[in-house]
């Protein structure tokens, strides 16, 4: 099943639903102040879902020249398997390959079975293994690759 979901630009006064999702889904959530470092930045996107005319889910990429890292998706919980998270996902390759990026990587908890088939989907390959990367619980974490096709942009000189 895949619901429509509109994804646009995070906003501060997404906030706080952000955190309802952050914390339901993760052991280990990121901080308020955390999403607001992140918005500030330039070499950061940041990307919500919407369905039912409520935030549902969000995706947090940063690139640095050709690397980037999808560093976190989630999807609230009565919202989950219905191709939202896809949708996330495939907007941040997206946006990668406008950057320029070639490479984006990722973690991801090695019992986490259903986040792995979804990269998979998208191309991602395990390239490594980070031993007791995550804490409460203590699990490693799979590093994951997917290459993009992309030229790089053209590098801006100051005038």
């Amino acid at each position: 099943m895949n619901d429509t979901a509109a994804i646009r630009r995070m906003q501060l006064a997404d906030l706080p639903r952000v955190m309802e999702i952050e914390l339901e889904s993760f052991t280990m959530p990121w901080s308020e102040m955390t999403f607001r470092g992140l918005l500030r930045r330039s070499d950061t996107d940041l990307f919500v879902a919407e369905a039912d005319g409520r935030l549902v889910g969000y995706a947090v990429f940063w690139a640095v020249l050709e690397e980037g890292e999808l560093g976190n998706v989630s999807v609230a919980s009565d919202y989950r398997r219905r191709g939202i998270g896809g949708i996330l996902v495939e907007t941040v390759l997206k946006r990668a390959a406008e950057r320029g990026v070639r490479d984006v990587y990722l973690e991801v908890r090695v019992s986490n079975v259903g986040a792995q088939e979804l990269y998979s989907r998208f191309g991602f390959e395990q390239v490594g293994r980070r031993r007791n990367y995550y804490v409460q619980p203590v699990e490693d974490a799979f590093v994951m690759r997917k290459r993009l096709n992309t030229t790089p942009l053209p590098r801006q000189e100051n005038c």
